[in-house]
């Protein structure tokens, strides 16, 4: 929200008060407060009267600083709030005549005593992150409503992502953002799925600790500055240092929760029924006997709304008229081996059964007077299950388990958006903090309720909603955008934004919700959606089995579907990565070349994972430019070296794409790509795409059940490259790229095809002499 009126003055109708000096300074175990009036104490007479703002920093752990804003301390703690490790007693408080510090890890912030008022910085090494400084915080009335406002310095070379799940450009820096969950689609300022944390390239991020409406100004009130605001009377945030991007979603996803690991199923190609589209199990069948009579291969298919009667959404009962026999047909669909999801969402429709059985047992959200909160738009008479009512969870759940127990193995969880203010909540939280929480509590619900049936690491969510925690519940996908190229541009710009905002897995419809798509722009969005990290067909009004649009779009989608399952041993390591450190799967160029300036502002391209670099097809005749960064990439698809750093304009066939190995890179494949949730570890190849003289490697392919991982040491010295397999390995071969005149070193090798060694069966070690003839990544 803007406040100002150019430089000098404030907007009609605000009233603000700034801090004019550190007056008082107050030192508990861990906590450092400081008292700042907003006016001059010049005698004692000043001092009966305020404002005075009441600045506290603490630390819930190393290289995190909580600031805290307080003007009137005494109003009620609400919530809903963020589920936060506590702050430390133990951090340590310096207080001399001159200046106070807290300093954690390696991050201190710092306020100098006296006045004028000097504000906090956030110092690490002796150089300044950020600051807030003069007329930076402040304490706002306008319009009869309080808000306490915060400005955080923003260098000339710093630039800001994040703040969710945005459909415009990747970087923020001149945006004004309002984290407020709407279902905007992806084409305007709106987002499903808003998170108060930006990510800079300075060396820290800012996590607003407030879980509703948080109004931020990315250097478009004050240039130099990114402005954030809370309605009410406190106003806390956590600066996060790392110095690298990457560090810093580590650190706040320590702080905020790591993603869960997706099941491995869940990486094949899901396939829709799509929403307003007729069908039944005869129709379902017929899609999925299309696939297998033309080879493509299909893991998930997904049942959209109309799996239940219209106007009862949701009463959880398929609908007899189509689906007389659903547990039998669920059965035939697992004997061909699927997993099957169905589309839920919260609302309860007046027509279903489950209305008056929620309202009688107070399970559904009222309004102020005790009448059930209800409205017409999406089902008439809809009402909103009330997450905050223990019971209401555990009803809800309840009406879920009878359909895992047909066999239904996930569910999309949609909606969660909507969500208003103008009622009670069972647990007294305010509405206002409670609109962007809804949907932590809705997919919460759910997701417990599959790792409690299933097992930990077989709980999959397709969820639209979420806020900041969100990431702990996979998968996410972008919402309803549109049939176009552009749309296409702007799925892609909103994952990107929302893996720079500690979200590790997402998805999109491929060839866009809205509308159908043209021949040329299903295909090319086939080659962005299955090198996306989880992939699904879907439509609005129109089906999406590939042989409708045309008999090409078919051959595409085999290609790049068996592409992605040959890929699984490298996709399944750095689905761990995000597990274990919250590092998204598909990832920002910035976020693995923070240094290199070329990468600040790309949107169009991206890293999947740490080695392969994706330059999605925005154009019906295959021409794409992108940027490599320096060395020598190597396609995937044809084997090309592809020099870099420097742009490159090119043209693609509709089963092609640039796809680039990072030079250096060890890239684990496997030799099967008809489903992806095999044992991982057999039949693996490992593609070294370059190895130092005196360097060794390690490369662990997990197993999809959580044994003992293969685990594979590379060794290079001189021409000589050897190769030592351990732990649960399989078959596995070595493929070195780039080399010539490959000698077998070993008698359990044998040279096979040029330049690639057969390992054998189980734990063992390889050995070869190698001519790199001048190849740049050897």
């Amino acid at each position: 929200m803007k406040f100002s009126d150019g430089y000098w003055l404030m907007r009609p109708g605000v009233d603000a008060r700034f801090p004019t000096e550190a007056y008082d300074v107050r030192v508990q175990p861990g906590t450092l407060s400081v008292d700042a009036p907003t006016h001059e104490i010049r005698h004692r007479g000043d001092t009966l009267k305020g404002p005075v703002l009441t600045v506290t920093c603490a630390s819930p752990m190393d290289d995190v600083v909580r600031v805290t804003i307080t003007h009137h301390a005494g109003s009620v703690e609400r919530g809903p709030s963020f589920d936060l490790p506590q702050d430390r007693a133990d951090t340590p408080v310096q207080v001399d005549d001159e200046v106070a510090t807290l300093t954690a890890g390696r991050l201190t912030a710092r306020v100098r005593r006296g006045r004028p008022w000097g504000g906090v910085e956030f110092e690490v090494d002796g150089r300044v992150l950020t600051a807030s400084r003069h007329r930076a915080m402040a304490k706002i009335e306008t319009d009869g409503r309080h808000h306490v406002r915060e400005q955080l310095d923003l260098g000339v070379e710093t630039h800001v992502y994040g703040l969710g799940e945005r459909f415009g450009p990747l970087v923020k820096n001149g945006q004004a953002v309002d984290i407020w969950n709407a279902d905007g689609g992806t084409s305007s300022d709106q987002a499903y799925k808003n998170v108060p944390l930006y990510v800079t390239d300075g060396g820290y991020g800012v996590f607003v600790d407030h879980p509703g409406h948080v109004s931020f100004e990315v250097a478009s009130e004050v240039n130099s500055r990114v402005s954030f605001s809370v309605e009410g009377q406190t106003l806390s945030y956590l600066v996060i240092h790392g110095p690298s991007p990457k560090e810093i979603l580590q650190r706040y996803t320590q702080l905020t929760g790591r993603p869960a690991l997706p099941p491995a199923w869940s990486f094949g190609l899901w396939l829709s029924t799509s929403f307003t589209t007729d069908y039944d199990e005869a129709t379902v069948t017929s899609f999925i006997d299309g696939m297998a009579d033309r080879d493509l291969p299909l893991s998930v298919f997904h049942f959209d709304c109309f799996w239940m009667r219209e106007f009862h959404w949701c009463d959880f009962e398929w609908d007899p008229r189509v689906f007389p026999d659903p547990k039998g047909m669920l059965q035939r669909l697992k004997d061909r081996g699927l997993r099957v999801s169905l589309w839920i969402n919260p609302y309860i429709a007046q027509r279903s059964p489950l209305f008056a059985e929620g309202a009688e047992a107070g399970y559904l959200l009222r309004r102020p007077n005790g009448d059930v909160w209800q409205w017409d738009l999406w089902q008439p008479g809809m009402a909103l299950v009330d997450f905050t009512n223990p019971a209401a969870r555990d009803w809800y759940a309840a009406k879920l388990e009878h359909l895992l127990d047909m066999g239904v193995d996930a569910f999309k969880t949609d909606f969660g958006e909507r969500v208003p203010t103008d009622v009670v909540w069972h647990d007294g939280s305010d509405p206002g903090r409670m609109h962007n929480y809804y949907t932590q509590l809705y997919n919460q619900t759910v997701f417990d309720l599959l790792e409690r049936r299933r097992g930990v690491g077989d709980a999959v969510v397709f969820a639209r909603s979420a806020t900041a925690g969100g990431q702990q519940f996979p998968v996410h996908w972008g919402g309803d955008c549109e049939s176009t190229f552009e749309s296409m541009a702007e799925s892609l710009r909103g994952g990107l934004s929302l893996g720079m905002s500690g979200f590790g897995f997402w998805s999109h419809d491929i060839g866009g919700f809205e509308g159908t798509p043209e021949p040329e722009l299903f295909k090319r969005w086939i080659a962005f959606g299955m090198l996306s990290s989880h992939s699904r067909l879907h439509g609005s009004g129109s089906y999406r089995v590939p042989w409708l649009v045309d008999d090409e779009s078919v051959d595409v989608l085999r290609f790049f579907t068996m592409l992605k399952l040959r890929l699984m041993p490298y996709l399944w390591q750095t689905a761990q990565e995000a597990h274990e450190q919250g590092v998204p799967l598909m990832r920002p160029m910035v976020l693995e070349f923070p240094d290199d300036p070329a990468c600040t502002y790309l949107d169009r391209q991206y890293l999947l994972g740490p080695d392969l670099l994706v330059a999605p097809v925005f154009s019906a005749d295959g021409a794409v430019s992108y940027y490599v960064p320096p060395g020598a990439w190597t396609s995937l698809l044809t084997g090309d070296i592809i020099h870099g750093p420097g742009w490159r304009r090119e043209r693609h066939d509709v089963c092609s794409v640039p796809l680039l190995v990072r030079p250096g890179a060890i890239l684990a494949t496997s030799d099967r790509d008809d489903r992806p949730d095999h044992d991982l570890r057999d039949g693996v190849t490992l593609q070294v795409h370059g190895l130092r003289d005196g360097a060794e490697q390690v490369l662990t392919v997990p197993a999809i059940d959580g044994t003992e991982a293969a685990r594979f040491t590379l060794a290079r010295d001189g021409d000589r490259v050897s190769v030592r397999a351990s732990g649960g390995v399989g078959r596995w071969k070595v493929q070195f790229v780039g080399v010539s005149d490959l000698e077998s070193g070993s008698e359990v090798a044998r040279a096979d095809l040029g330049s690639t060694l057969d390992g054998g069966v189980g734990a063992g070690e390889v050995a070869a002499t190698i001519r790199p003839d001048g190849d740049p990544r050897w």
